[in-house]
């Protein structure tokens, strides 16, 4: 891992560096391949202010923690805690989505040029029951039914067949006309 030092209004200690290095240790030891890994640690004093931001970069990532405190080891400590805690997270991303990935035979083509299909059966999810309103089922005739359905402008009216006492539903049709639905 490369270390990256900026200190403004201060001066960049070997006992800073040092104690830096030894807690990226827990850091390095999250990723494989640490040897790609850089941090920039930006050390700066304002009156007795002491702030430490660290930016770390590791392949197409980058994790930023800063912090303020009047000591400067208690400043850095705290920023590399934060930066491990961002680290676990990515790490725990990366390992989950390599897990739940599908393999790669079940999309690529299999030797007759066709894919083959990834999941063989797709699971069917249930439809939510939104209640709708009440309506009253008046006693008519279809010709009525269709009479009412023209002037409310609904898609649908459920009504009661006068001539044979029966529930019916009868419906506008995408082709304009009517359908009669009768149990």
């Amino acid at each position: 891992m490369d270390f990256e030092y900026t200190g403004r209004h201060i001066d960049v200690t070997p006992a800073l560096r040092t104690h830096v290095e030894e807690h990226f240790g827990k850091v390095g030891t999250l990723f494989e391949n640490a040897s790609t890994a850089r941090a920039h640690v930006i050390i700066d004093v304002v009156k007795n202010r002491h702030i430490a931001e660290i930016l770390f970069h590791w392949r197409e990532h980058t994790l930023t923690a800063k912090d303020t405190n009047a000591d400067m080891y208690q400043a850095l400590t705290r920023c590399i805690d934060k930066i491990e805690k961002q680290a676990l997270k990515l790490k725990k991303k990366i390992i989950e989505r390599k897990q739940d990935a599908v393999p790669l035979s079940a999309v690529a083509p299999d030797e007759t040029g066709t894919a083959a299909p990834e999941n063989p059966e797709p699971e069917r999810r249930a439809g939510r029951i939104i209640a709708a309103r009440r309506y009253k089922v008046k006693p008519m005739t279809a010709e009525e039914a269709v009479l009412s359905l023209a002037e409310d402008g609904d898609q649908f009216v459920v009504f009661r067949d006068s001539d044979t006492d029966r529930l019916s539903v009868l419906y506008k049709r995408k082709d304009g006309n009517y359908g009669l639905i009768q149990p």
